[in-house]
């Protein structure tokens, strides 16, 4: 598509309200809600320790918000948001890594070089952000000073001011997926960081057997994974009409003014604008599994939207969970515990293997074991009562890969026979 500058959408183009699809036209909301769990779990089976990332997600672009995925390099960001945003058929996909030197033409379109040559100054949009429904913006703080306020239009208000003046361009984007290596160091970047509502930070692999598998795939021929599908007007439906849908109760409501009462007296304070955005975000956790009203545990989302360094996550996450999740509060508690242990580990570098031995005998071994089994059992007891067992599979994840440290290194074991009794 070649757009002039000075071109805007004809209203006569404009769909009547009167000849849109009725009813039984719709897509069927239930049958789509069930799509988007089984990509959920597709990529959660692909993306070893990415279950809570993937629903994240999924959640975020279905309250039609944007998304950052903060780690560092090598943690898979861009290969899982490049297969998820590939789940929607039909939807127009951009991508772009950003530098200090990336011109905003370059992102929303670049200047028909024929046109110019006849006099005329036109832009191209196909293939662009201007055209997308979903976009993937890798290294987002490394956005150039010169592209600054149009990526903020895009992110903001979904418009870009062609270079020539005009009418602002309404783009069809659904929501931005964008991911970092580290958090914006200026001002500028930071008022691109305030708004991306979800905030995801995603690590290296931590449990042992995990890593194993990934290993293994290196030098294995994997079959063809299943790979269900969502039409764009399906999920263009779920975003604008069954999400909003979702019945907000006032326990809920009490429930979020708790939260906030709990985070301002830690002295961590999101702005009014950062909580009503997050009212969204609880509908559609409800509505990807399958509820016409939010509960508790859709509130466990909210760990990823009200920090805004990283050494505030805990503190936000024990805060959530400890309003709709004692398992996983009680989990977290365990981590405490389970990181001490890291720590003495790490103290102990270079001592005698008979002190290191005596260490894991008296004291790190039967907390571990205690640990873990402990995690096992609280695991069960939230899975049957229906509440997120991602928390507490993060502990676990750290469990193992702490007691696999101890067995290595404090017991000189090998690898394979550690693989073995995890």
């Amino acid at each position: 598509m070649v757009i002039g500058a000075q071109d805007g959408p004809d209203a006569a183009d404009a769909p009547d309200p009167q000849d849109g699809p009725d009813a039984s036209d719709a897509p069927d909301a239930q049958d789509t809600a069930k799509r988007l769990r089984a990509i959920g779990d597709e990529l959660s089976d692909r993306f070893y320790e990415r279950a809570d990332v993937v629903r994240t997600l999924l959640v975020t672009l279905l309250a039609g918000q944007h998304s950052l995925v903060l780690g560092p390099p090598g943690t898979a960001k861009s290969e899982l948001a490049r297969e998820l945003t590939g789940r929607f058929e039909g939807a127009a996909y951009w991508e772009i890594l950003l530098s200090k030197f990336t011109a905003p033409t370059r992102m929303f379109g670049p200047i028909d070089v024929a046109a110019l040559a006849r006099g005329e100054y036109r832009q191209v949009y196909d293939g662009r952000a201007t055209t997308a429904h979903i976009a993937f913006i890798d290294e987002i703080f490394k956005c150039s000073t010169a592209a600054l306020n149009e990526t903020l239009g895009y992110l903001n208000e979904r418009i870009y001011h062609p270079e020539s003046g005009g009418e602002p361009i309404r783009c069809p984007l659904i929501g931005a997926i964008t991911a970092s290596n580290e958090l914006p160091s200026g001002e500028d970047t930071a008022a691109i960081y305030d708004r991306l509502l979800v905030r995801i930070e995603v690590g290296y692999l931590a449990d042992p057997s995990n890593f194993a598998a990934l290993v293994r795939s290196a030098v294995s021929r994997p079959a063809a994974p299943t790979r269900t599908t969502v039409e764009l007007a399906a999920l263009q439906h779920a975003v604008t009409e069954a999400v909003p849908a979702v019945e907000v109760p006032d326990v809920i409501v009490d429930a979020v003014c708790t939260l906030r009462a709990a985070l301002r007296r830690k002295e961590l304070v999101a702005s009014d604008r950062r909580w009503r955005q997050a009212v969204g975000l609880l509908q559609a956790s409800a509505y990807l599994d399958g509820r016409p009203t939010v509960a508790e545990t859709d509130l466990s989302v909210l760990t990823h939207v009200l920090w805004d360094s990283p050494a505030e996550r805990p503190t936000v996450e024990r805060e959530v969970l400890q309003l709709v999740n004692p398992d996983a509060k009680e989990a977290l508690d365990l981590a405490d515990d389970i990181e001490e242990l890291e720590a003495q580990l790490d103290a102990m570098a270079g001592q005698s293997r008979e002190a290191l031995s005596e260490w894991v005998i008296k004291k790190a071994h039967n907390k571990l074991a205690m640990a873990g089994k402990r995690l096992e059992t609280l695991r069960e007891e939230a899975a049957g009562a229906g509440r997120s067992t991602a928390a507490i599979d993060r502990v676990t994840g750290r469990q193992r890969a702490v007691r696999a440290r101890v067995l290595t290194e404090a017991l000189g074991m090998d690898a394979s026979m550690v693989q073995a009794q995890l």
